[in-house]
């Protein structure tokens, strides 16, 4: 959490740079705008203490003011050092004490009280004088780019104001809620696990002072409420600070930060730079011990605040510069992992996000289109906003969305959750009303900054005969498109697995482990009258052997043709695959239909379908010797013919192993 002392862009580099300013300001003239020989004195007996002692910098300023209230360069000065000093209304009453003594003054002067009125919410006064530094012809502006931004904030955060959004928060509870601080949350597709973070006070043995860290919690929800929360347990939570958690969707694996001061405590956690991002599997029982994304992610300088995509493959996070001065602004950049598990360099996202000036708290929802941050560099209430972008079909990010009043005000608003369903956010809060401190609460999500539809499948997969939990690959294809949209592994202790299903598409799931039978599945929501209801269903996983056969459910034709339709192509190279591996198998492929028309026909048809089957193995580059088809008509239903869902079943396509 940064504090009140970070306030302005363009200050915002450190204590160096501001008293630089305030110091320059104050000496430019060669003889001062007063010749009050005790206020001269106390301004120039103010500079002695700048980098010692800001406050009596500041009762220096006062003193000198006392002595003569027309002394524009106490003004001035004595303005900036409210503004670093957090006193910010304080500033702002000296800098126009200033300019009603001398209002052709430098025009410098405006630019620094517009940052300050708009970082108050004093909307007119912001705009007037950002407005009057960029009419100045007098002076070089360096700043022109943020004083139009100033200026452009300021007419729509007063029009927001007259069109403010629903927002009603509720805090969560005193399940997760303390009179500690717990903020950064983070939550699984289901719903059913919650993460976040906590600042507990640590009182070190004979000292009297105490201090802080931050350590992560869950609750887990059962009959619609959530736990108490507990500790993470000691793989993860260390005596150092933890932070920013990110949950996958699946829950299977936890991306967080832990930064350079913690590695003195002897743990195995060796970084790159200021602040690195690590990983962590869960494994049933408990968290792996978290390693380094390594030096492709993790640089010399601040990588923070991952966010992990469904797609199981793609993660975003905050670069932050390192200066001599400290924290340079944050961009949002995105890298992914390969199927060796090497991540790739990451790469900056496009300026339509990142801006000169900050963003932080990137968030990747479930539907692994919606992209929700928090900026500072584009036009909002003031201070930090927050925003949402859609990509688009080519993958584009859209013009960023401000999430609108009061949402967002003239303070600073950091961090969003939405939960899967689109339903719910959540974001840290210090309100009155609360437990104490930050405090998580949820709020209704706004149908204008809500992310596309997505439900999931969940369940476990098994072995068929001992029914002993697996390790198995998941992939999930777009039918139309025939991408990957998504990778998982099910948990290697327990079996369970959760994919997230963006509606609107038709899909394709293989799960796939060595030693077993491919498993495939189809799911179709585009027009399913409920395609955000989930998919609960275990996968039994048959190891290999002779007479057992696998339904390839992803495999289709034209209703009384042979043809294979395009959306077959995936399930047939997983097949192609499966059978590259497992280099000794034989199989027969074989057609089957329903018990509607002609008999001898049906027969055929199923032949010249499995037939179909069996050339594209071959022209694919599998030993015919390998292959044998057949056409089975009717006589092998694996459901009796008297509904339409039950002869959709028996219209299929399989493949048995005759050798092995």
């Amino acid at each position: 959490m940064e504090g009140s002392k970070y306030y302005l862009k363009t200050w915002g580099l450190g204590l160096f740079l501001i008293f630089l300013c305030g110091l320059l300001n104050a000496q430019m003239p060669a003889v001062y705008s007063n010749p009050n020989s005790k206020a001269i004195k106390l301004f120039e007996e103010s500079q002695k203490y700048v980098n010692t002692d800001p406050r009596k910098t500041i009762t220096c300023l006062q003193k000198s003011i006392q002595k003569d209230s027309n002394f524009i360069e106490s003004h001035l000065f004595l303005a900036e050092m409210y503004g670093y000093d957090g006193q910010y209304e304080k500033a702002v009453v000296e800098y126009n004490k200033a300019f009603l003594l001398n209002p052709g003054m430098s025009q410098a002067n405006y630019f620094y009280a517009a940052q300050l009125e708009l970082r108050l919410g004093h909307y007119d006064d912001a705009k007037a004088h950002a407005d009057k530094y960029l009419a100045s012809k007098s002076v070089s502006h360096k700043e022109d780019d943020e004083a139009q931004l100033i200026s452009k904030s300021c007419v729509f955060a007063k029009e927001a104001m007259k069109h403010p959004v629903p927002f009603n928060p509720v805090n969560i509870g005193p399940e997760i809620n303390t009179e500690n601080d717990e903020y950064f949350a983070t939550i699984t597709a289901d719903d059913q696990t919650f993460l976040f973070t906590r600042r507990l006070p640590v009182q070190h043995e004979g000292s009297q002072n105490k201090s802080f860290q931050e350590d992560f919690f869950y609750s887990n929800k059962e009959n619609g409420k959530w736990t108490e929360a507990r500790g993470i347990g000691p793989t993860i939570n260390t005596e150092g600070n933890e932070g920013a958690p990110c949950l996958s969707a699946d829950g299977q694996y936890l991306f967080f930060v832990a930064c350079q001061e913690m590695y003195g405590y002897g743990l195995d956690r060796q970084g790159y730079g200021s602040c690195d991002i690590f990983i962590s599997r869960n494994t049933g029982n408990g968290w792996s011990k978290p390693h380094n994304l390594g030096p492709s992610v993790n640089t010399k300088n601040w990588e923070s605040q991952p966010s992990f995509s469904s797609d199981g493959k793609t993660l975003y996070f905050i670069r932050g510069l390192i200066t001599a001065e400290g924290h340079g602004p944050g961009d949002i950049y995105m890298s992914q992992i390969s199927e060796e598990g090497k991540w790739s360099t990451p790469v900056r996202l496009s300026n339509r996000i990142n801006t000169p000036y900050r963003e932080e708290s990137v968030f990747i929802h479930p539907d692994n289109q919606t992209l929700y941050f928090a900026s500072d560099g584009h036009v909002g209430m003031g201070g930090m906003d927050i925003y949402m972008s859609k990509r688009d079909a080519n993958g584009e990010w859209g013009e960023p969305v401000n999430l609108g009043y009061p949402i967002n005000t003239f303070n600073k608003e950091n961090t969003i959750l939405v939960d899967s369903k689109g339903k719910l956010a959540y974001f840290a809060s210090n309100r009155p009303g609360g437990y104490g401190g930050l405090d998580i609460y949820s709020f209704d999500v706004d149908k204008n900054f809500k992310p596309e539809n997505v439900t999931y499948f969940k369940g476990k997969v098994y072995d068929s005969r001992t029914k002993k939990p697996l390790t198995a690959s998941f992939q999930l294809i777009d039918l139309e498109s025939n991408k990957l949209v998504m990778e998982s592994e099910s948990n290697q202790g327990t079996g369970g697995f959760l994919l997230c299903l963006p509606t609107e598409k038709n899909y394709a799931l293989n799960v796939s482990k060595p030693g077993y039978l491919f498993y495939s599945e189809n799911f179709s929501l585009k027009e399913s009258k409920d395609s955000t209801k989930p998919f609960l269903m275990d996968v039994p996983l048959q190891p290999i052997d002779t007479g057992l056969t696998v339904k390839l459910n992803n495999v289709f034709f034209e209703t009384g043709k042979f043809d294979l339709k395009d959306e077959s192509k995936t399930e047939l190279q997983k097949l192609i695959a499966f059978l590259n591996v497992n280099k000794s198998l034989k199989i027969e492929l074989g057609g089957h239909t329903d018990n509607t028309g002609d008999k001898k026909a049906n027969v055929l048809l199923s032949q010249n379908r499995a037939k179909s089957v069996y050339e594209f193995l071959v022209n694919n580059g599998i030993p015919a010797e390998r292959l044998s088809y057949k056409g089975y008509g009717d006589s092998k239903p694996v459901a009796v013919n008297d509904t339409p869902e039950h002869k959709q079943m028996n219209r299929r396509t399989e493949f048995k192993v005759i050798a092995k």
